[in-house]
């Protein structure tokens, strides 16, 4: 069993790197754009359509990790001033409709993916590529989302906890 959590937790750090490299090769791609315009020279016509691919790669990557580190949207409003016991009862129900909202999402992603190998379409814009590759990492993203979600609702994490750069740096 160990083995399968460290590959996961190297599938996830992976993902998280991977999402490093593609938001810096979009940054670098914007600023080879806009240093082009500004020398009067043609830019690529490709950088836009790339930058676009990125950033959905890109958040899809991160995702799961993200979840992980507790580093996203996180809003305790209501649930900071209940007593613990009723915030951990709302904790388990959110997290439970996390579980099912990533599995639908990522079940329908699925399908949209094996449809959009089999139909063959392309996105045409600065240039041809076939739709499905848009969908490559959507599914896998939800699923390790759902996962993430599952450690919370089985007590190995919880979101109320401190964060583990938090928890480092202590």
């Amino acid at each position: 069993m160990n083995v399968i959590f460290k590959a996961y937790n190297q599938v996830l750090h992976g993902m998280a790197g991977l999402a490093g490299i593609a938001i810096f090769a979009a940054f670098v791609m914007i600023v080879v754009d806009v240093l082009m315009r500004i020398t009067g020279l043609e830019p690529f016509i490709f950088i836009l359509t790339t930058v676009e691919y990125i950033l959905l790669w890109f958040t899809m990557l991160a995702a799961p990790y993200l979840l992980r580190i507790k580093a996203h949207v996180f809003i305790d409003a209501v649930t900071q001033f209940m007593p613990p016991t009723i915030k951990k009862a709302i904790a388990k129900l959110v997290y439970v409709l996390c579980i099912i909202a990533c599995c639908i999402y990522g079940y329908h992603l699925v399908i949209l993916l094996v449809e959009s190998i089999q139909s063959g379409e392309l996105d045409m814009r600065s240039f041809e590529i076939p739709i499905w590759i848009l969908f490559v990492p959507m599914p896998l993203c939800f699923f390790m989302c759902a996962i993430e979600f599952i450690r919370y609702l089985v007590g190995i994490d919880d979101m109320y906890s401190q964060s583990i750069q938090e928890r480092d740096n202590v």
